[in-house]
């Protein structure tokens, strides 16, 4: 069914439903952060095996997301957006009653399996309802959203870590995740599915998950040797996904949005580039704060949530101004920004005082509310209607891949600085040489992706085409 014969399903409904969900899945993940310390005093986890408690969710949206939003575009939006839901409260609930690290991160995959379908339906589902001038606005709430669930996850889920249990966690997003549904289903109409009658690319789906997985599983198991082999064969895979892409009638990943747009290319690179930079910031931040400064799971939530709350703030009114100037502009003044806060962060120590901690948090704040609503903006005016659905599978694709390259290279340094052993008092300080090593290269990255920001091309004649 075409957008036009859904005309019932009000703007404000889409809006407030994905807003919803867009707050669900940050708020856990962001929570989870904070618990970690605890999760691993419970089940006896090394500092690695921590990072895969994140880095499982992560990997298992990444592999489903961009096949998933395809199919969304087939089959319709609003039901695999509702399937989503559900797969990620059941796995919400099974993680809550987990008694070893390893059920843990199985059920963490399902999670991400959930999340995938979320994350590759709900900003589509918005696209399709608003009008294009419209549409900097409308993401920027969603955006709000996404920084809401970052902001308020870091203090609640230190409440419930220290009142009740890190579990507790986990069964507030399965409440979160049913109040949805009935949402959904009592006040969505509508359906959207632009590719309606396109036949699902099932070999290339299989080729991009299994090539993804063998290298981004290869990349968490640096520096052993089988790491490499399993790094050249996802790469050689994703090669063949490309040629299978070109040749097929119907891909789930259709090339020519890349090669006939420089606005969704950069604009994917550059988000890519910023998540690679910034999302371990706050599960290192987490674990310095708590084993390095003494912080108990609440202040530490208080204290993470500055950056997000700020993120919140801004990301509204980057929005709009995205509708009236170039997404570029804005997004690449934001990449600088939040350079400088990486920088900033270098210079942690034992002794550094929480003012200049919490200056960090607030520059890193500006810069990512500046970056990542008109880059979403950019991404999805560049594309017709029927590649909604693909376009924010890509762009969340590569945000999952950056945040797992973000937390790869963490759990590289780890392996080096520290190696398999849980963060004791005498591995203190190798912690923080790994710390500081990791904000060192989270700048470095920054700072060139300021130049794929800048490099996207314009966006306002795509505006003044639609």
């Amino acid at each position: 069914m075409k957008i036009e014969e859904a005309g019932n399903a009000g703007k404000g409904t889409a809006l407030f439903v994905a807003g919803m969900a867009s707050f669900l899945t940050p708020f856990v993940g962001s929570s989870v952060n904070v618990a970690l310390p605890s999760i691993g005093k419970e089940f006896a986890l090394s500092a690695i095996s921590l990072d895969w408690i994140v880095t499982s969710y992560l990997l298992a949206a990444a592999i489903f997301l961009v096949p998933l939003g395809r199919l969304a575009d087939i089959k319709g939006r609003k039901k695999i957006f509702i399937y989503g839901i559900i797969i990620d409260a059941a796995g919400s609930i099974l993680a809550a009653i987990s008694q070893s690290g390893i059920w843990l991160t199985f059920f963490r995959v399902l999670q991400g399996i959930g999340g995938a379908m979320i994350f590759g339906t709900g900003v589509a589902i918005v696209a399709s309802v608003f009008p294009v001038r419209e549409r900097g606005k409308a993401l920027g709430i969603i955006a709000a959203a996404v920084y809401t669930g970052l902001s308020l996850g870091p203090p609640l889920g230190g409440l419930l870590t220290e009142y009740f249990s890190w579990r507790s966690i986990f069964v507030i997003d399965a409440l979160l995740g049913m109040s949805i549904i009935i949402a959904v289903l009592w006040k969505l109409k509508g359906e959207w599915a632009e590719a309606k009658g396109e036949k699902f690319d099932a070999i290339g789906s299989v080729i991009y998950g299994l090539s993804l997985l063998a290298m981004m599983y290869g990349f968490s198991v640096l520096p052993n040797v089988w790491a490499i082999v399993l790094i050249v064969a996802g790469i050689a895979g994703l090669g063949a996904f490309i040629m299978w892409e070109n040749r097929v009638k119907s891909p789930v990943l259709d090339m020519s949005l890349f090669k006939n747009s420089m606005t969704f290319s950069m604009s994917n690179l550059a988000a890519l580039i910023n998540y690679s930079a910034t999302f371990a910031v706050a599960f290192l931040m987490s674990l310095y704060l708590q084993y390095i400064k003494g912080f108990d799971p609440e202040i530490t939530g208080f204290i993470l949530l500055l950056q997000p709350v700020i993120m919140a703030v801004l990301s509204p009114i980057a929005g709009r101004l995205s509708d009236k100037i170039e997404p570029r502009w804005i997004a690449s003044i934001g990449m600088l920004l939040t350079t400088v806060g990486l920088v900033l962060l270098i210079f942690l120590g034992p002794d550094t005082q929480i003012v200049f901690i919490l200056f960090s948090f607030f520059t890193l704040g500006v810069g990512f509310g500046l970056f990542s609503s008109p880059n979403t903006t950019a991404v999805m005016k560049s594309v017709e209607k029927e590649f909604y659905g693909v376009a924010s599978g890509t762009l969340a694709t590569m945000r999952l891949i950056g945040q797992m390259l973000s937390l790869g290279i963490v759990m590289l340094l780890f392996a080096v600085y520290i190696g398999r052993v849980q963060i004791t008092p005498e591995y203190y300080q190798p912690f923080l040489a790994s710390t500081k090593a990791a904000f060192v290269i989270f700048a470095i990255l920054c700072f060139g992706g300021i130049f794929a920001s800048l490099s996207r091309g314009k966006t306002m004649d795509t505006v003044r085409e639609n």
